[in-house]
């Protein structure tokens, strides 16, 4: 009999909910923040400690996760029970004073997907260092790494390539909880915050989202499910090239694609390459939005078929034979991405400038995700003390 996960929202109000009755609380929270039946994890807060939050915050895409795309802001805005909900993605990415104000402690409940560009985590990172300097309590309710938590893919952000998608040193696939990420990025602070997580129970590293038996509530509007979530740490680097990652389509983060791409030469060459557990399927598609809106695009739907899949691989491998098939198209946007305006968005995609121009240059993706193990294994050791559940 497999016995559901439970999360750390779960564990909270059964454990230590009344260790916080007369504090005054902030949850930092979007849509796809429930619990059992789900129900809301505001609902679960207040009616186990009525009054206590008086303000909420909100990550990108909103709290409502109403924002499609990247880089449109989310305004503040008042509930209609009065309580003031404060976007970290909008006039700010980091708490203000004002924000704070008042405040004993913040619980942080937000699903990750895993992968170190999604800007939740680094919205939390922002949280973490200002709760930091005005000594208000940070609480994460743990919930799981969707694609498990054992595999780990890709380098660590250098230095000069820490931005909003990667402020931390991280491979692409980072194999951590977002309370194990709490743990690590907070230790990184020169002025850590107070911190605590409530951990889940019965979730093991080798789960992935379907063997928890939780229930799945897309926490970005282009997230709609676990096999998302898989994909998005190869196809997410598409977001720096002209080429459509599926925005604007039912199959977001699945397709690859644009109005000059050769789709059967590509498979072919896909083929020929065979990134563990992957599977192409040829295809045409059309964006409703976003790149190439209205035009029909050719290229490959990506079907992880294992769990041997690594989708870096993947995706640097579809990126090579792009480069490869056609050597003269430009297939880099310029910036702005992520509020950065200066800096190649690939690169800060990556980690890593170097990546891109490897692979132009004629380096194959294999050799690529071969070199940065190195880098995954001293990761395994530097995280090692920050985990919180077994294998």
């Amino acid at each position: 009999m497999i016995v559901p996960s439970r999360t750390g929202l779960e564990v909270f109000l059964a454990r230590n909910a009344h260790l916080y009755r007369d504090k005054t609380l902030a949850l930092f929270a979007n849509q796809a923040s429930v619990g059992p039946g789900y129900i809301h994890s505001l609902a679960f807060i207040d009616s186990e400690l009525p009054g206590s939050v008086i303000r909420l915050f909100s990550p990108q895409h909103g709290f409502y996760g109403e924002k499609q795309d990247n880089m449109i802001p989310s305004a503040h805005f008042r509930m209609r029970d009065g309580r003031d909900v404060y976007s970290l993605y909008g006039e700010t990415r980091s708490p203000t004073d004002e924000m704070m104000k008042g405040l004993d402690a913040v619980v942080a409940d937000l699903q990750d997907v895993g992968t170190r560009v999604y800007t939740f985590q680094q919205s939390l990172s922002l949280l973490l260092e200002k709760a930091g300097e005005t000594g208000t309590e940070i609480v994460v309710l743990d919930r799981p790494n969707p694609i498990g938590g054992l595999a780990r893919e890709g380098n660590l952000t250098d230095p000069d390539c820490l931005s909003f998608v990667g402020l931390h040193p991280l491979p692409m696939r980072h194999g951590l909880t977002m309370g194990e990420l709490a743990l690590y990025m907070n230790s990184r602070l020169k002025k850590p915050a107070r911190l605590s997580v409530s951990p889940m129970l019965n979730w093991w590293r080798k789960f992935h989202f379907s063997d928890t038996k939780l229930p799945w509530v897309a926490p970005s509007p282009n997230m709609p499910d676990p096999v998302t979530a898989l994909l998005y740490p190869g196809t997410v680097l598409f977001e720096g090239t002209t080429l459509s990652e599926g925005r604007g389509t039912t199959q977001p983060f699945r397709l690859v694609g644009s109005p000059f791409i050769d789709s059967a030469a590509l498979k072919k060459y896909l083929d020929a390459q065979s990134p563990p557990g992957a599977v192409f399927r040829e295809v045409c598609f059309e964006p409703c939005f976003n790149k190439h809106a209205g035009k029909v695009c050719r290229g490959v739907e990506i079907h992880p078929v294992s769990r041997s899949f690594q989708p870096l691989r993947a995706a640097l491998t579809i990126l090579e034979a792009v480069l490869r098939l056609h050597p003269k198209e430009n297939i880099l946007i310029d910036p702005p991405y992520e509020y950065d305006y200066e800096r190649r968005p690939i690169d800060l995609i990556l980690g890593r400038k170097s990546v891109f121009d490897a692979l132009r240059n004629g380096e194959s993706a294999w050799k690529l995700c071969e070199g940065f193990q190195d880098e995954v294994s001293d990761f395994n050791k530097i995280i090692k003390d920050f985990l919180l559940y077994p294998d």
